[in-house]
């Protein structure tokens, strides 16, 4: 089994899930009592979002390499970017660590294609909606992305950071998604990508009409794979 080294802490909520994934996917596949080999950096998310609230990539980037590094010291085989925002960064991480790193959106599109849908909805931070990083990946494998309007987008952003990345659900918020998530519907969306790891914590999948796409699960299943390879 090869070991995984995770960049986790952004959120430490969603971290907690791909521990949880990977060690019951490897256990699910393996039996008895075996688990995952991991190697795991949990960042202190205040340092991270000081340099995200001025835009400071290179901060942000310089910061998951040195922890990279470390995990590849100790032994790690492959990086998992416990985040889908953190991949915005991910060739530098890639090309600085000098390991894989198991892209979120290339395993989000493949299981998009699985299900043989090309048109759906994405939700996620700020940067995960608004720059190409995931976009691109999506258009790569022949899938459109329809993105919610800017005060949606604004509101989205603003309760992943507030609300959802410190565990906290509200039944208004909920509401709010679901009526985002149903008008993208109407524009075509046959599926709907819950592109932050925290979503799933609001959104369950009897909660919509539409396919959802937990990329927190998806991700996860990816590393697995990768382990057992």
């Amino acid at each position: 089994m090869k070991i995984l080294g995770l960049l986790g802490g952004t959120s430490w909520v969603s971290t907690v899930d791909y521990y949880r994934f990977i060690n019951q996917e490897i256990n699910d596949k393996l039996g008895g009592v075996n688990a995952a080999h991991l190697l795991l950096h949990s960042f202190n998310y205040a340092d991270i979002g000081k340099h995200l609230s001025v835009n400071d990539w290179d901060a942000v980037t310089d910061m998951m390499v040195k922890a990279g590094k470390g995990l590849r010291e100790s032994g790690a085989e492959a990086i998992v970017l416990c985040a889908n925002t953190m991949h915005l960064i991910a060739p530098a991480v890639e090309r600085e660590v000098g390991l894989p790193v198991i892209h979120i959106a290339v395993a989000t599109a493949k299981a998009i294609n699985r299900a043989g849908i090309k048109t759906v909805a994405l939700l996620g931070t700020r940067f995960t909606m608004e720059r190409d990083f995931f976009i691109n990946k999506l258009k790569d494998a022949g899938i459109d992305a329809l993105l919610p309007e800017k005060d949606d987008r604004d509101f989205i952003h603003q309760t992943l950071v507030e609300e959802l990345g410190k565990g906290i659900t509200k039944p208004e918020t909920k509401e709010r998604y679901l009526s985002i998530i149903e008008n993208l519907r109407q524009q075509g969306a046959v599926g709907v990508i819950l592109g932050c790891t925290e979503i799933p914590l609001l959104i369950q999948p009897a909660d919509t009409a539409i396919i959802q796409f937990d990329t927190t699960r998806i991700h996860s299943s990816a590393a697995v794979e990768f382990a057992l390879s």
